[in-house]
């Protein structure tokens, strides 16, 4: 099993990563192998909306959102972690998220589990929560839950080590997601993935 895990934090050692290093933790002692990736360093374009990856299976900006590609496609959980910035996730790591998700959709994301993570000082996390979490569920994937909303908070440096409630949170999700994805990894043994029915897509024109 593996998780692959996004930073969208621009600080490598920041709270964002102190609340990954949370369920970091959480996954090893599970068994589970941990791809973790850093990327609101990044300079990152947004989709363009030119719809070349269609003929592509690719995004038209050969960069590091291609290079993932494959990261996705054999992962079996996937956590999607920001800061809170104006109430919104960073918005390089939004632009990864965008172009990834439209540009390789024919790689099958049904049952994957993924889980959304925000880090604040204070307000934002909810809104930001939300925001990461509609790319997952337009996937066909399962979502985790913890015992709240995934936030941990902390300012400066790693001020989230002293929000207790919040690790506990992170920990609680990481247990919770290590349980689906075995339990879907057995599943799928037995039953097989729900079948999907072809796609139909409703466009009005007048």
């Amino acid at each position: 099993m593996k998780v692959w895990i996004l930073n969208g934090s621009p600080h490598s050692n920041g709270n964002t990563a102190t609340a990954l290093q949370e369920m970091i933790k959480v996954f090893e002692e599970e068994g589970i192998e941990v791809d973790l990736q850093q990327v609101g360093h990044l300079d990152i374009r947004g989709c363009i909306g030119c719809r070349k990856c269609a003929e592509l299976n690719r995004c038209v900006f050969d960069d590091v959102v291609n290079q993932s590609a494959k990261r996705l496609e054999e992962a079996d959980g996937i956590v999607i972690a920001s800061p809170v910035y104006f109430a919104s996730a960073n918005a390089t790591l939004i632009a990864f998220l965008t172009r990834l998700f439209y540009s390789s959709r024919k790689i099958n994301r049904a049952m994957k589990v993924g889980a959304s993570v925000a880090v604040a000082r204070r307000g934002g996390i909810t809104s930001t929560f939300d925001e990461l979490n509609k790319f997952l569920t337009n996937q066909g994937m399962a979502v985790a839950t913890s015992q709240y909303w995934n936030g941990v908070h902390g300012q400066l440096g790693t001020e989230a080590e002293q929000d207790a409630e919040g690790l506990q949170t992170m920990r609680y999700l990481a247990h919770n997601m290590a349980f689906l994805m075995k339990c879907i990894a057995d599943g799928k043994e037995k039953y097989g993935i729900p079948q999907k029915e072809p796609r139909i897509n409703t466009n009005f024109v007048r």
